[in-house]
């Protein structure tokens, strides 16, 4: 167990005592058992707290810690990163549950590559772990196939990595980790991991479900992304992606008015993206 890196396994919760349970009780079976199960609660009204409090008390891998305020999804995500101690983290929602070898294979796959950084659950299909380089990577997201978009929970990070890049962003909503998979890109090459992590559950208390926020954040951080991030594109690719970013806005948009005839959050769209007349011309000629 020595030569076995120590693995931060970090929790965020808000008002999930119906789940926290079993996502406790699926990293305490894990196959790998240097780990320790750092969970955040964000203010949470229910019974969440002394649930994970009653499995603190009985495992000493376990720390529970509150928040003196609700900070919200992503900010909560960084403020359980900074308690932790391992030499890699992974991130389990507490709603969600880790499979029985889910960190066994995420630190078998980042060590195969001793110096790797980041490591995703690859989206392609690939059956094989390999290293992917960090412009080759880019490229093919940005201008062949979109691969760069697994969730925290498919991921395993090394902590100083994590930190040196200021951990995610906080201003895009549930589109956060989205902007964050391309800026770990930009520093990083990316090990691609066959196999998933856990199991995402779906239910109606998830963020994922406000279409209205995922529409506007979508937009606006593959904007910034576009503008901020050092881009192994050229200047004709990145006035290409910019286009194709406002054209898929644009058509996003009427679908929501159509679907939803709401004048007024479609008008709040385009007031809180910026999303102007110049936008809209090159979205329609793209």
């Amino acid at each position: 167990m020595s030569n076995e890196p120590l693995v931060s396994v970090l929790m965020t919760a808000y008002n999930r005592q119906g789940f926290i349970v079993e996502a406790i009780e699926s990293v305490l079976a894990s196959t790998y058992t240097n780990f320790e199960l750092i969970i955040v609660d964000d203010c949470s009204m229910d019974n969440t707290v002394s649930i994970a409090r009653s499995y603190e008390q009985k495992d000493n891998r376990i720390k529970v810690y509150v928040n003196d305020k609700n900070l919200g999804d992503y900010p909560n995500r960084n403020k359980a990163a900074c308690y932790a101690n391992g030499e890699f983290i992974m991130y389990l929602d507490s709603d969600d549950t880790i499979f029985k070898d889910g960190i066994e294979n995420c630190v078998d796959a980042i060590l195969t590559y001793p110096n790797s950084n980041f490591g995703m659950y690859n989206t392609l299909g690939e059956k094989e772990v390999y290293k992917l380089e960090s412009e080759k990577a880019l490229k093919m997201h940005l201008l062949k196939t979109p691969f760069l978009m697994t969730g925290p929970g498919g991921t395993i990070i090394r902590r100083e990595f994590f930190k040196k890049i200021h951990g995610y962003p906080e201003k895009y909503g549930p589109a956060n980790d989205m902007y964050f998979n391309l800026k770990a890109s930009c520093k990083t090459d990316i090990i691609m991991m066959p196999s998933e992590v856990g199991f995402y559950r779906r239910h109606e208390g998830q963020e994922v479900n406000n279409h209205f926020s995922y529409l506007h954040n979508n937009y606006c951080y593959q904007r910034d992304a576009l503008n901020e991030l050092d881009l192994p594109v050229n200047k004709k690719e990145l006035k290409w992606l910019h286009k194709k970013n406002n054209r898929r806005f644009l058509v996003n948009i009427l679908k929501y008015f159509i679907r939803t005839h709401n004048l007024s959050k479609t008008k709040e769209l385009f007031n809180i993206t910026g999303f102007g007349f110049r936008d809209i011309v090159t979205g329609i000629f793209h």
